[in-house]
């Protein structure tokens, strides 16, 4: 088995580059990508310990995107998510993703508002509270979510994404986050490959609408889909298949791990039935950008 969508503490994990590698080889997986949220840095520490061990690593980046649906399917503008994969790794691929520095600088303005508006619900959370809870990690909302939870204003994370740091709940602040297409198009520049993430977590329920959102991204330079995922049942990932074979996309898969910040899903296995194929990972790693 491989396990091509993973985040470390570079981004919301709760395990360094490191720490991910060694947790793939004690779980006998053959192939591990990293895909941190918006940043690579943690890369260069996951492939030296990947050819250390003998495991195939592949460099990765998962970017938000803004996704606007298509007209008529009753779904809101939300978020995407782009997979961008590095097989021929190298300081100036860093170099060419040099915007997501952008991007992670408006989190950093991100989080502080959040606090700032559980405060004005009556929450007595700190800033600094959050940065301690974090540690020496990338602060994001999980970290809010364990301060909550630690205070008893949430049972749970859970409990406090949905009370309080969800889309539409009342301490939530949107993200500045990229248009769909300049994702694909950043990571296509770098000469990486352009996955679409989860699909089935856009909430489009008619396929030939999704169908429709894939020919957009290719024509930008999408190069592949996320059939096999935590979430997707044998039905969604058929579809895919279908749609992957249909406009000649590579297929990828992963569990989405996070550590302890997800602590249901395994690394490998998702939610434990998860079996992405060494095929995934394969065809990735003899890509020549």
């Amino acid at each position: 088995m491989v396990d091509l969508h993973v985040h470390s503490t570079h981004s919301d994990g709760t395990l360094t580059p490191t720490q991910l590698v060694e947790e793939a080889m004690s779980a006998g997986l053959h192939a591990l990508a990293l895909t941190d949220h918006d940043t690579v840095s943690g890369n260069d520490e996951f492939l030296s310990a990947g050819r250390a061990c003998g495991l195939c690593v592949i460099a990765g980046v998962e970017i938000s995107a803004q996704f606007t649906p298509p007209e008529g399917d009753g779904v809101r503008d939300d978020e995407m998510h782009i997979l961008g994969y590095f097989p021929q790794w190298s300081p100036s691929t860093a170099g060419h993703l040099a915007p997501l520095a952008d991007i992670r600088a408006a989190r950093n303005e991100r989080n502080p508002k959040i606090v700032a508006r559980l405060q004005a619900l009556g929450c007595d959370v700190q800033y600094e509270e959050v940065i301690a809870h974090a540690g020496n990690e990338v602060v994001g909302r999980p970290h809010i979510a364990a301060v909550l939870v630690e205070k008893g204003y949430a049972k749970d994370s859970q409990e406090a994404f949905s009370r309080f740091l969800a889309k539409d709940a009342p301490a939530y602040v949107p993200k500045a986050i990229l248009p769909q297409r300049e994702a694909v198009e950043l990571i296509a520049r770098a000469g990486g490959i352009p996955v679409l993430a989860h699909p089935k977590l856009l909430g489009i329920s008619n396929p030939r609408e999704l169908e429709r959102v894939l020919v957009e991204l290719i024509e930008v330079g999408l190069r592949g889909i996320e059939a096999y995922y935590s979430t997707h049942q044998p039905a969604d990932v058929e579809c895919y298949l279908r749609l992957a074979e249909r406009y000649g996309l590579l297929v990828t898969g992963g569990s989405d791990y996070h550590g302890g910040n997800k602590p249901r899903i395994q690394l490998g296995r998702g939610f434990g039935t998860l079996q992405v194929p060494d095929r995934c990972a394969q065809m990735l790693a003899e890509l020549v950008t």
